[in-house]
């Protein structure tokens, strides 16, 4: 019985590539990039457009500049026609050095040329034109006539698209992709090379009860996983790279460099080879948290409440107020999170505030007075948080704490019960660490791609800013952190291109900012109430603010404290 069915499947396959091939257009992957001016560019994201028009580039090839003003020129000719046009470098450059390229349109950055490999570009002025909706490819081939027909049956009035990729041939200078070759003849070693990656970058959250829906605890798991992972690694989706590597830097962001994303990808791409060793460092790993406290027993431990966590659907946010019951003020040095299940606790918010003091309930009214925050909790490896040296959290006498929970369903049910751990110092003569939000009124209209607002804080003391926190729910699209100098123009010092609802947490700078007294600080950001965003509910509606995750915030958090 196995041989006939055997026999039968492979007598199938070769009657199916027998059979002549219907014309179809030729598929592609997403990607995702950002270009030269820190813009976040993900290919499934036109969906609300009717193409994606991309010509790759050698800026030190001769005819790339007339590549390039053919390529300008039809952008100018079809500028109504909801059809975006973007330059890619295929050279691995510097961003700084495309910075000062001469041209109109964006220049999307391709650091490793992960993108223009993966999408077969092979020469410089090679134009692709996209189909967002579907992922595949209208057209391939240079900036001339061909292309023209091409766009004219895109946009036609009944169009009639194209149902086989139109392809003529480019006589630009041809592409070089030497690591990629380099890698695919001489994949890297499981061992010494990939399996280190993973567990720095992935295994935080990919682990036997951790946040990921995946455990990456072998080899075989993640031979397993490879194609999703390669997907997830082009796109940007993992690791959560939401901020901009060149505007700022936090310790806590997720950062993969290019050199780890071609040794992944490319290892994926030559089969995920094993090796001859018969270690697997992944199956090694001791994937648990220890479940200590990194900073020793903790002073006080808050116990938060016993939440119960469905197995399926979306969790709102759920909120706690805790009495602490302190007969005298206390100053905060440090503070740590222990989850009590970390495979469904997503991120967690806890602030000090009054007896009486109806903390959410301000939230909801867009209170923007200063707040003492203690610390956020966001999933990854255990890690306490200490305060800037001669700075702290004070803790009023008789004050509570109130805390905010988002949970993550994964298939199980199950409660948490998180613990704080609280540590206190007997020094008083402290500066104090508080947060101030910056946020706005709005009306989001449906079926807006790129709502942007703007908020501001002016600082009427000399301060230092030593973190700063997004939020926004299922639109938001991005949010820069900017300081106003004296000229009146406005300066990035942190950057979040790629707002994911999924993925909030508070971004402690790795070299905070110092302002004088009398400088504006500044959140610049976007909305997205588009079918070009995969976590929007209903791009149709008119969303109004509200804390409420079917509703939505505009909120920059800074996070400072006065500068002595």
């Amino acid at each position: 019985m196995m041989k006939t069915l055997l026999y039968s499947a492979i007598t199938g396959v070769i009657i199916s590539l027998a059979a002549p091939a219907t014309a179809a257009l030729d598929r592609v992957r997403d990607f995702a990039l950002l270009d030269t001016g820190g813009t976040f560019h993900q290919l499934s994201r036109y969906q609300h457009r009717r193409a994606l028009a991309v010509m790759a580039i050698d800026p030190d090839c001769a005819t790339t500049p007339d590549y390039i003003s053919s390529f300008e020129t039809i952008s100018a000719d079809y500028a109504n026609a909801e059809i975006d046009f973007i330059l890619l470098d295929a050279t691995d450059r510097s961003r700084d050095s495309l910075a000062q390229l001469a041209a109109q349109l964006p220049v999307l950055v391709d650091e490793g040329q992960l993108a223009a490999a993966s999408l077969g570009f092979s020469h410089s002025g090679e134009v692709q034109v996209f189909n967002p909706q579907r992922l595949n490819l209208f057209y391939r081939g240079a900036a001339n006539q061909s292309m023209r027909v091409a766009l004219d049956q895109i946009v036609a009035p009944q169009p009639e698209l194209p149902t086989d990729t139109i392809t003529n041939a480019v006589e630009g200078c041809a592409l070089q992709f030497e690591a990629r070759d380099a890698l695919l003849a001489l994949p890297p070693d499981y061992v010494t090379e990939v399996a280190p990656v993973v567990i720095e970058n992935c295994a935080g959250c990919h682990r036997p009860g951790g946040v990921g829906p995946f455990a990456l605890d072998s080899y075989i798991m993640l031979l397993g996983w490879s194609p999703m992972i390669r997907e997830v690694l082009l796109n940007k989706r993992m690791p959560p790279m939401q901020v901009d590597p060149a505007m700022g830097h936090s310790h806590n962001a997720s950062y993969l460099d290019k050199a780890e994303l071609q040794t992944l990808i490319y290892w994926i791409d030559a089969g995920a080879p094993q090796g001859s060793s018969g270690e697997d460092p992944l199956a090694n790993l001791p994937m648990q948290d220890s479940g200590d406290w990194l900073l020793g027993e903790p002073d006080y431990i808050v116990t938060g409440p016993q939440n119960a966590v469905a197995a399926t659907g979306v969790m709102d946010y759920l909120y706690d107020e805790v009495e602490l019951n302190f007969a005298e003020d206390r100053w905060l040095r440090a503070a740590q999170y222990l989850p009590g299940d970390a495979s469904v606790l997503h991120h967690l918010m806890t602030f000090v505030t009054a007896p009486d003091e109806d903390f959410w309930g301000a939230e909801r009214q867009q209170s923007s007075g200063p707040r003492r925050f203690v610390e956020g909790y966001a999933p990854g490896a255990a890690q306490a948080v200490v305060y800037p040296e001669g700075t702290g959290v004070l803790i009023p006498a008789g004050h509570k704490l109130s805390m905010q929970f988002h949970y993550v369903t994964n298939g199980q049910s199950t409660v948490d019960q998180t613990r704080l751990g609280l540590y206190f110092t007997a020094t008083n003569d402290l500066v104090e660490r508080e947060v101030i939000p910056l946020t706005t009124d709005f009306v989001l209209p449906p079926n807006d791609p790129d709502h942007a607002l703007e908020a501001s804080y002016l600082f009427e003391k000399a301060a230092v800013i030593t973190g700063v926190r997004a939020r926004m729910s299922y639109r938001g699209k991005r949010m820069r952190f900017m300081v106003e100098n004296s000229a009146g123009e406005r300066e990035t010092f942190f950057s979040v291109p790629a707002y994911n609802y999924g993925w909030q947490p508070h971004y402690l700078l790795s070299e905070p900012v110092e302002i004088d007294a009398g400088t504006r600080v500044w959140i610049e950001g976007a909305f997205d109430n588009s079918i070009s965003n995969p976590n929007n509910p209903d791009p149709n509606q008119e969303i109004r603010f509200g804390v409420d995750s079917w509703e939505e915030m505009f909120t920059g958090y800074l996070t400072y404290h006065p500068r002595q």
